[in-house]
């Protein structure tokens, strides 16, 4: 049994990606935080974020160009600003 859970909006302020430190962005719907800049994507397991390096994958450019279109249908803005 799969249940969306939400992360916390505060917890989303603060989240970075371990490797470059830059904001991400949340898709809650697929359970994944993504790193547009180095095309890598983290899941989200239970409601907590896996922000592990070596546990996340890569996105090809077919991927990335998908996700980067619905993060602009959907208005889903990135975990913070630099």
């Amino acid at each position: 049994m799969t249940t969306d859970q939400t992360l916390d909006p505060r917890l989303l302020e603060i989240l970075a990606c371990p490797e470059d430190k830059g904001p991400l962005l949340y898709f809650a719907d697929e359970q994944s935080l993504y790193n547009p800049r180095l095309h890598r994507r983290y899941d989200v397991r239970d409601g907590i974020p896996v922000m592990l390096i070596d546990e996340a994958s890569s996105v090809d450019d077919a991927e990335h160009d998908r996700l980067m279109a619905k993060a602009g249908a959907d208005g889903i803005e990135p975990t913070f600003s630099e």
